[in-house]
């Protein structure tokens, strides 16, 4: 069951299509399909934006969940104090395996992306504006869309406009590490918490907010605060858009409104009655039990009512016959690789949150357990982005979650069910240039390892010491970003006990 989610998924919508509208008409909506979808973007000035974005209660669609018009009001206020022309920034980089939405939404409405952007520019007289994506499906439709309407990167001109590219790793989605890499920098957090609204790309006031906001944004001034209200809840007005995956027939991006029972979008997509769980908000996101997901409500606070949360619009239902731990084991090894490696507490604490969280699953007992908790608590605020509060919120939610399965492991002989995939993850084998995972995973020689230890040293996110001494694997393939510091580790090997084998079994099947 491990495979990875379609780069574009098929789309549903629930109700009345917004975001989605014309979807049935095109693969790709160009700017002639677009206007007579859309019409013609709305102009308004910097006070009316900001009143609209306040009206309607727009917030931030990539996890925070941040008031935009405070945002707006932020760097209109920055850029005048200063008497610097301002910036907009679009973060259409989803490094998550488990969302879609902006990648939907930039491959095939890049121009009610644009439509909102651009509404923001030009309300704020911003003199540049950037695009960042990890897709390659991305970046070609946005620099389409931005050739069709005139736009470059040329000086002189009043706006300019571009792309950036960074890879297809969590990290890139931090909306610091994307400032970075578009001023030139490496694509990583840096050590130095800023306000972007201050200081943003190049120096500048910047506002950078979500794809799918900008492109809420466009719809609001196209439809007027009051038609747009009448989707959704009082508190939440409008749609929202869903990446459903895990134990579904197929993946799929859902248009729906704010509010509507997370019951219904799961038996929309296909999900069965005998669910265990439902992980919300993705890997960064929380995790509830089955009767407490079929009564939540999908909305920023009605999932976060009842302990769940909506994040970046991820939704992975669990069936009930794989372990849950055991699933969750699996993806704190995937988040603890994702590591931008320079924080201490995340490039060595999340491995030690996700060795011990192995521990438990393989009989380690209570005080395998309170080392779960103890090594998650230890990572949270500590860390230059909320990478490691994200991983020990999964963490922690799931062995609330999971208490029955919990229990099964610590005082037994675990739930005895086997762990079989169900959560999408990056797949190594067969994996092609940029891909997140290299294709290859670490393996011990046994008859060789004399327990040295520097294996776990070099390279902690995917290699720790177990209890006596020896090396333990994480269940995680190699990410392209370390196996530099893989194949390092590999000629380092004073036994020449470890190597990186290439993932054969999945390509050719398991049982050859």
């Amino acid at each position: 069951m491990n495979a990875p989610l379609p780069g574009l998924p098929p789309v549903l919508a629930l109700g009345q299509p917004r975001l989605t509208a014309g979807f049935d008409l095109a693969a790709r909506l160009d700017r002639r399909s677009h206007l007579a979808v859309h019409g013609p973007p709305a102009q308004l000035t910097e006070t009316e934006l900001t009143t609209l974005a306040e009206t309607v209660t727009l917030r931030g669609r990539g996890g925070a969940g941040f008031p935009l018009a405070r945002k707006l009001r932020a760097v209109g206020l920055a850029a005048r104090r200063r008497g610097i022309r301002p910036a907009v920034v679009v973060n259409g980089c989803e490094g998550e395996p488990a969302c879609r939405k902006d990648a939907v939404l930039l491959a095939r409405a890049p121009h009610l992306v644009l439509d909102g952007a651009l509404l923001a520019a030009e309300a704020l007289d911003a003199a540049t504006l950037v695009v960042g994506v990890t897709r390659r499906t991305a970046e070609e439709s946005v620099l389409e869309a931005l050739a069709e309407r005139g736009l470059t990167d040329r000086r002189g001109r009043t706006l300019r406009a571009r792309v950036v590219r960074l890879p297809e790793r969590l990290v890139s989605g931090e909306s610091s590490a994307l400032l970075r890499a578009a001023d030139g920098g490496p694509p990583l957090p840096p050590g130095r918490h800023a306000h972007a609204s201050e200081e943003g790309l190049g120096g500048a006031p910047t506002l950078l907010s979500n794809t799918e906001t900008f492109a809420q944004l466009a719809l609001a001034a196209h439809l007027g605060a009051d038609h747009y209200a009448s989707s959704g809840t009082a508190a939440e007005p409008g749609t929202l858009l869903l990446t459903v995956s895990g134990a579904v027939p197929d993946p799929r991006v859902v248009e729906a409104p704010s509010g509507v029972p997370l019951a219904h979008v799961l038996r929309s997509c296909g999900a069965g009655p005998d669910l265990q769980a439902v992980l919300t908000g993705g890997y960064h996101g929380a995790w509830l039990d089955a009767p407490t997901a079929y009564a939540a409500a999908v909305s920023r606070e009605g999932l976060a009512s009842c302990g769940g949360s909506l994040g970046a619009g991820a939704l992975l239902p669990l069936p009930a016959g794989t372990c849950p731990l055991g699933e969750a084991v699996r993806v704190a090894h995937w988040l603890a690789a994702e590591s931008a490696g320079q924080c201490g507490p995340c490039r060595l604490g999340l491995p030690s949150v996700a060795g011990a969280l192995a521990d438990v699953v393989s009989g380690g007992g209570r005080s395998a357990l309170e080392t779960v908790r103890q090594a998650a608590g230890a990572v949270r605020g500590r860390g230059a982005c909320a990478h490691p509060d994200g991983a020990a919120r999964f963490t922690l939610t799931a062995l609330s979650a999971f208490t029955d399965d919990l229990a099964a492991h610590v005082l037994g002989g675990g739930c005895g069910r086997p762990t079989l995939g169900a959560l999408p993850l990056p797949l190594a084998a067969g994996a092609t240039e940029g891909s997140p995972e290299s294709g290859e995973r670490l393996a011990v020689d046994w008859t060789l390892c004399e327990g040295h230890g520097l294996c776990a040293g070099l390279l902690p996110e995917l290699v720790r010491l177990g209890p006596d001494g020896y090396p333990a694997l994480a269940e995680a393939g190699v990410p392209t970003h370390l196996r530099g510091r893989a194949l390092r580790a590999v000629r380092r090997c004073p036994a020449l006990a470890l190597r990186l084998d290439r993932e054969l079994g999945r390509e050719a099947g398991q049982g050859n």
